[in-house]
């Protein structure tokens, strides 16, 4: 089913205007709600840290529409691990791929690698898209906390304190994404 028949295209592109413009958004992905904003800025970013209470050395997750929109971070891998990301990309999992420099310190946190993820989820793929580039993805929580897994729950903890809710659906998981680091293959989160 195409994307256009499934997500409100006008609530993401209106989703996509305020991430330009620095806003901080709730929106559904694969397992549970998350918090987004772009990747690139800092005040966003920190904004979405302190909504969380999340410690800023612990790093936050990047999504992305496709492997492309991570070009920039990927100058440093080998044909093989090129090869691995092709093969699990999109879907529930994260990379944790050595940083080439080109990620900002507060998506790091004090690692030496980001954690990065192609997702299949329709409207995160629209958001992406829209926003013509990756997005910060965190469980829509406080720290601690088990994560937001209805609309309402979102609303009711988080709805005054960013800019949007892109209502939508959760995509069918049941747990957050696996993570794996890219290099090691050491499973971090199964």
């Amino acid at each position: 089913m195409p994307i256009e028949t499934l997500v409100d295209n006008s609530a993401v592109q209106e989703a996509a205007a305020l991430l330009r413009q620095g806003g901080v958004l709730a929106y559904p992905t694969e397992a549970v709600w998350g918090l987004g904003c772009d990747p690139f800025n800092s005040r966003a970013l920190q904004r979405l840290l302190l909504l969380k209470q999340r410690d800023p050395s612990k790093g936050v997750i990047i999504i992305a529409a496709s492997l492309e929109q991570f070009k920039p971070w990927l100058t440093e891998i080998t044909p093989a691990q090129q090869l691995v990301l092709e093969n699990s990309w999109p879907g529930p999992q994260t990379w944790l791929v050595k940083d080439n420099g080109y990620t900002p310190n507060l998506i790091r946190g004090k690692h030496s690698k980001v954690a990065l993820r192609v997702t299949n989820h329709p409207w995160v793929v629209a958001l992406c898209e829209a926003f013509d580039g990756p997005l910060v993805s965190t469980s829509a929580n406080t720290s601690g906390e088990s994560p937001l897994q209805t609309y309402a729950e979102i609303e009711k903890y988080f709805g005054g304190e960013v800019d949007m809710i892109l209502k939508g659906t959760l995509g069918g998981l049941n747990r957050p994404t696996r993570i794996t680091d890219l290099e090691t293959g050491e499973v971090l989160r199964a």
